[in-house]
């Protein structure tokens, strides 16, 4: 994909083309684009383990269970004799989505959370941010007395994969350490449903805060949904949250299943989209779904071939980029799908994070947005208020092919260097 903004080669606009429309006298005095998360910091330790091992420890296959600080200590020590730890990684959802932007963009995110208050060489805070990208501005992270969170990511023989987590320090991030401005000047603020679990923990207010902050500045909130269990424990009260102040959701198709009563990804989107402007569906080896908004008159049809499915001709309009509802005089919802790349990876080392890599490339492509929009106001791109960059076809293929690098990596979370194009049939798939 080519965005306007820091690339390292090809530029977008051609120079030499006459009547083009010009960029703003100095794009360098345009204010500087970032987005914010908000996160419990955790540490990612994958176990391979079969479905004895589970039942020993007490976990539900396919769900996420807390475990005490004294307990995780002894798990580990055994997981490690044993030789089941597969690796152990810089975790959190939004943690693993504000780098893999970071890495996308080459540019500035910010994350919110907590960390321990005296760093030691080797210990887990410390590996937390060796490996997170330098683009990742960690200085509000919030210090507290206290372990890290850690993630136990049990993977059975099948591909499934269950949690027990330790919190530690990490629901410990109080109100008054949300930076109002930093939120208001943001394009994005982003967060997960796991935020809102407890609601008696301090970030549980932390994030209520800065949602309204965002919301009253107009700054998108994007919406990551947890677990199914999550989602059904909490349903009522997440479809409350996302009404009143969610701009983009995403999550998996169990998940939005859940959210929305309906047994079908189309169907589940378009549910969705009564309470969000714009859905990112991940489905698996079934590949993933975009839902969005466009004013009618906007709307672009497809030059590709139409399909039918639970939608008749979903994707009429696909090359149509996404609005908020409340910005369209006549919305009209959109839908796009694609399967995963190149058929997937022949080898799917890891699928923790790959739905947080395809939520990257959304964001990407959303700040791209606002990057030209305020280089070159007067760009048949900004007729309206669109949200998108790109169409919600075109941020298919670049969220899909994200999602690649991480599947086929025993890691949740993009190298600071993405590879080269490998072949000419990926050269064709990015440029179509």
């Amino acid at each position: 994909m080519r965005f306007p903004g820091k690339r390292k080669n090809k530029h977008y606009f051609p120079v030499t083309e006459r009547d083009r429309i010009t960029f703003a006298p100095d794009p360098g005095d345009a204010s500087p684009i970032y987005i914010v998360g908000i996160d419990q910091l955790l540490v990612d330790i994958e176990a391979h383990v079969d479905d004895s091992g589970l039942e020993e420890l007490g976990l539900a296959k396919g769900q996420s269970m807390l475990l005490d600080d004294a307990t995780v200590d002894k798990l580990y020590t055994h997981l490690k004799q044993e030789g089941h730890v597969a690796g152990e990684f810089s975790g959190g959802s939004i943690g693993n989505t504000l780098h893999n932007y970071s890495v996308l963009a080459d540019d500035r995110s910010c994350l919110l959370g907590t960390i321990t208050h005296h760093i030691t060489v080797g210990d887990y805070a410390f590996h937390y941010i060796r490996s997170t990208s330098a683009r990742v501005d960690l200085n509000h992270l919030h210090p507290c007395t206290g372990p890290m969170g850690r993630a136990f990511c049990f993977v059975t023989p099948d591909g499934e994969r269950s949690f027990g987590i330790s919190r530690g320090i990490m629901d410990e991030l109080p109100p008054e350490a949300v930076p109002m401005t930093l939120i208001q000047d943001a394009a994005a603020l982003v967060i997960t449903a796991y935020l809102l679990r407890n609601e008696r923990a301090p970030i549980f207010e932390a994030t209520l805060k800065a949602m309204r902050i965002a919301h009253a500045a107009g700054v998108p909130i994007v919406i990551s949904l947890g677990t199914e269990a999550l989602v059904r424990e909490k349903r009522s009260f997440f479809v409350d949250i996302i009404r009143e102040y969610g701009t983009i959701l995403a999550g998996n198709f169990e998940e939005a299943c859940t959210l929305t009563g309906q047994t079908d990804p189309l169907l589940a989107a378009a549910d969705a989209l009564d309470l969000a402007d714009l859905v990112l569906l991940t489905h698996g080896q079934q590949g993933l779904y975009i839902g969005a908004h466009v004013d009618r008159t906007l709307a672009r049809e497809t030059k590709d071939m139409i399909f039918s499915k639970s939608i008749p001709e979903y994707n009429l309009f696909e090359y149509s980029r996404a609005m908020r509802r409340a910005d369209c005089t006549d919305p009209l919802k959109i839908y796009s799908h694609i399967n995963p790349y190149l058929g997937g990876p022949s080898v799917i080392r890891n699928t923790n994070g790959a739905g947080d890599a395809a939520l990257a490339a959304l964001l990407h492509d959303l700040t791209a947005n606002i990057y030209h929009r305020g280089v070159s106001p007067t760009s048949p791109k900004h007729q309206a208020s669109f949200l998108t960059y790109s169409s919600i076809h075109q941020i298919c293929k670049y969220a899909n092919r994200v999602s690649f690098e991480v599947l086929r990596r025993n890691s949740p979370r993009l190298m600071q260097a993405l590879p080269e194009r490998e072949d000419n049939l990926e050269e064709a798939y990015w440029e179509k």
